[in-house]
């Protein structure tokens, strides 16, 4: 068999073809560059989705199969770690965007500076961001109006100032979202419709979304949600300039004689390696997934890993937890009706205040119990079998819905992403081992939020409340940041404020892993404005020839 030849150069690679590079490469195209997207899993088409729940939620239609793709997981640095699927998130082109419900709220202003807001906090290493609101508002906008978002400009009166409004109206509101609404109003809290993925009417020469309760984990048969699939890659592909190849695992980053990223050297689909060499790197594997690629890449210069002279890569690693409090009601919810988790949000509880005892905040929203769908349906103390079971399925299944918080976990140091050379995955490589051990501020946050939720489902008349207190992070919402924390001192960070790393000046990440901390909000919103701002950044220094040679403070 003959050998493939090696191709050629080119301006950038981005490895990852998701939300983060996904955006990444829309902005490089039409800017004129040329972009070779290496994804490591397939290019799924609309066609090859459906709603088999268990396919979708049970097993591993869509999330990484755990045999393939192990991880291990340890609660400190003194246990032994066990194989877990941490944090997965699905590993295809548009990533997570292929199976996920899409909420996009904003981070407020207070979200870029909370160290200065709340002070310091022992045990974590909060930091105020590099950069600020004012920094990404324009870049959310852009965002907003060319990816399709629905929503309502100024219903959020906690949400900071923006300069223009949603492309389309929100989406209709369900039943479970007026009970939630009502619940607010009743206690005097503020609430909005969430700002969503879909669009609530034809917009830019795309139809409205169609509705399905078959939303949150599984793919759209119907290509009318918003989605990296559905928007981000077909309008870099039209360019002509982006060459995507999926199936083609990265396996390291290797270096010049200058210390600058040189090329990926990849296994495609038939298990040839080749190496693609480009001027600029850019990573959107996702922060867990881009810390191991970076501690794979060894080498003489750089040891302990690319860009890892500080041993930052992989520390201060932070996750969204998600709980909820859950209530029953006497009249019919209909939870699995009109669009799965299409729903109300509220940020009354989301920005810090001294009175609660804790720092942070979380951002609210009512939800279904569990998947809304019959399979996977329950209630806390429902039994898993049995004539109780089915008592329970009749009674409360179309009378029940939650509402869920996501956790704000704090950064600490030993919270990180390691290589676990005990366990290998399929392709030989050593798996990303998780140290987590959630600070006592997460928890007390959480156990104050579920108790607020559940006031809300009183008072919106539910007959019994479930209050799930989050007692560890699992990482079960897929939301991952802060490995690769951006910052301008190269001592505490790993990437500049442009996520270009100090050490590497044509290596820059884009996915959650720039974040200095996690906020209480649903990140990929500002993981699409962040890809955004960089990537303009990087067609700025493409033309003025300066081709990313400003790594370092102040670049």
């Amino acid at each position: 068999m003959a050998r493939k030849p090696k191709p050629e150069k080119v301006d950038v690679c981005i490895i990852g073809a998701g939300a983060s590079g996904g955006t990444a490469a829309k902005v490089l195209t039409e800017s004129g560059v040329n972009v070779v997207a290496l994804e490591r899993g397939p290019y799924r088409k609309k066609e090859s989705f459906g709603g088999d729940e268990l396919a979708n939620v049970n097993r591993y239609n869509l999330w990484p199969d755990p045999i393939l793709n192990p991880r291990t997981y340890r609660g400190s640095n003194d246990e032994e770690p066990r194989e877990e699927l941490f944090c997965p998130v699905p590993q295809m082109v548009g990533g997570g965007t292929v199976h996920w419900q899409g909420w996009l709220p904003r981070f407020t202003e207070n979200d870029f500076r909370l160290k200065t807001v709340a002070g310091e906090v022992p045990g974590t290493t909060l930091v105020d961001w590099p950069i600020s609101y004012e920094d990404l508002e324009p870049y959310y906008t852009k965002v907003e109006w060319a990816f399709g978002v629905s929503g309502q400009a100024g219903a959020n009166k906690y949400e900071s100032p923006r300069s223009k409004g949603y492309p389309t109206p929100p989406m209709p509101t369900t039943n479970y979202a007026r009970k939630f609404h009502e619940g607010c109003n009743e206690l005097g809290y503020d609430s909005f419709p969430t700002p969503m993925a879909a669009l609530s009417e034809p917009y830019n020469g795309r139809p409205a979304t169609a509705l399905s309760a078959f939303a949150q984990q599984h793919g759209d048969p119907t290509g009318t949600r918003s989605s990296a699939l559905s928007v981000w890659v077909p309008q870099a592909l039209v360019t002509g300039r982006y060459d995507l190849r999926p199936d083609c695992y990265v396996h390291e980053i290797t270096t010049d004689e200058h210390g600058r990223a040189k090329s990926a050297i990849y296994q495609d689909a038939d298990g040839d390696f080749i190496e693609q060499e480009a001027a600029v790197f850019m990573l959107g594997c996702g922060a867990v997934e881009s810390a191991r690629l970076l501690l794979l890449s060894r080498s003489g210069r750089f040891p302990n890993g690319l860009a890892n002279g500080s041993d930052l890569v992989g520390r201060n690693a932070t996750f969204h937890e998600y709980s909820a409090a859950v209530g029953v009601f006497d009249d019919p919810i209909h939870a699995w009706a009109g669009g799965g988790y299409v729903a109300a949000s509220s940020f009354e509880f989301y920005e810090h205040d001294d009175s609660r005892g804790f720092v942070g905040g979380s951002h609210i929203a009512a939800a279904g119990v569990g998947i809304p769908l019959p399979i996977n349906w329950s209630l806390p103390d429902r039994p898993a079998w049995g004539a109780e079971a089915k008592r329970m399925d009749r009674e409360y299944y179309d009378h029940s819905f939650a509402v869920g918080m996501v956790l704000h976990d704090m950064p600490q140091h030993d919270n990180r992403v390691e290589l676990d050379d005990t366990v290998e995955d399929a392709w030989g490589l050593p798996v990303a081992r998780i140290t987590l051990n959630p600070h006592e501020n997460d928890l007390a946050m959480g156990r104050w939020v579920i108790d607020r939720n559940a006031e809300i489902l009183d008072a919106a008349g539910a007959t019994k409340t479930y209050r799930v207190y989050p007692e560890r992070v699992t990482g079960n919402c897929s939301h991952q940041h802060s490995t690769t924390r951006m910052g301008d001192d190269p001592d505490t960070s790993v990437l500049n404020r442009y996520c270009q790393a100090h050490e590497v000046d044509n290596l820059f990440v884009v996915d959650g892993g720039p974040f200095p901390t996690a906020t209480g909000a649903n990140p990929t919103l500002t993981i699409m404005a962040n890809a955004w701002r960089v990537a303009e950044h990087v067609v700025r220094q493409r033309g003025s020839g300066r081709a990313t040679t400003t790594a370092g403070k102040g670049a």
